[in-house]
């Protein structure tokens, strides 16, 4: 009696479930995020709303795609980043292509410019000949961003040489302040600070030393988890390289340089 009991309440189950669709653990896991951090103008909320340049891209990109765009989600980079490693359905932006990196993401493609220097400021300059002459001197970084990894694989550490934030203005206030003497950063986010700041970046900064190995024509990526469906993946490609031949692409990064 028991065991047909038994029967009875596991065939009950199971239509249940058929009825209702997937489990909630598997519909949750289908669920695509879209996660960033504030790195204006690049990704920055305004007004309560995300927006700047690389935004702008991949809101064109989920257009193209036929893909409606859910909230995105910004937070500080080392927790984007994290997300992005080990979850499914994540895309992560903006985010720079690195041989350390590469096989930890699937890539879709590049969305905005940039051009990475340490700087140190126009009243207390610091001339480097080369990174190594870096060392011995306090550079601010962002916590799990691509400046500080690139430090850190050449022989910076945390503690010592690098003081690692969570926000890149906070960054901009140490070098000011005092607190550190160089600053590593991409060129767009160092302006667009200083300027907010009401400062002319070209009276205030000094670019004491370019840093071409994070610098190229292509700049900063939008890219996928790697638990993410190939057929997800080949779709948003698919859109960059569209608006990227009809124009929009072109006209979006004319609008913030």
């Amino acid at each position: 009696m028991a065991l047909a009991l038994n029967r009875f309440l596991i065939f009950g189950i199971l239509v249940l479930l058929a009825a209702c669709g997937s489990p909630p653990s598997v519909a949750a896991e289908t669920a695509l995020r879209i996660v960033t951090e504030e790195l204006p103008p690049y990704n920055m909320t305004q007004n309560g709303r995300v927006t700047g340049m690389a935004t702008e891209v991949v809101q064109a990109v989920f257009k193209e795609a036929g893909v409606e765009s859910p909230p995105i989600q910004p937070m500080p980079w080392a927790r984007a980043y994290e997300l992005a490693l080990n979850e499914s359905n994540v895309l992560i932006y903006s985010i720079v292509r690195t041989p350390a990196r590469e096989s930890l993401f699937q890539w879709i493609g590049a969305i905005a410019p940039t051009q990475w220097y340490i700087y140190s400021l126009a009243v207390r300059p610091v001339k480097l000949n080369s990174l190594a002459d870096a060392h011995g001197h306090q550079i601010a970084t962002v916590n799990q961003d691509v400046g500080e990894q690139y430090l850190i694989s050449k022989g910076f550490r945390i503690g010592e040489e690098l003081q690692s934030s969570t926000k890149y203005e906070h960054n901009y206030r140490k070098l000011k302040v005092d607190h550190v003497e160089l600053w590593i950063s991409n060129e767009l986010n160092a302006l667009y600070l200083t300027r907010q700041n009401g400062e002319d970046p070209e009276k205030v900064l000094i670019r004491s030393l370019p840093l071409p190995e994070l610098s190229n024509a292509e700049g900063f990526y939008m890219a996928f988890s790697r638990k993410t469906p190939t057929e997800t993946v080949d779709k948003f490609r698919t859109g960059l390289e569209a608006i990227r031949r009809n124009g929009v692409f072109d006209a979006i990064v004319r609008k913030w340089l």
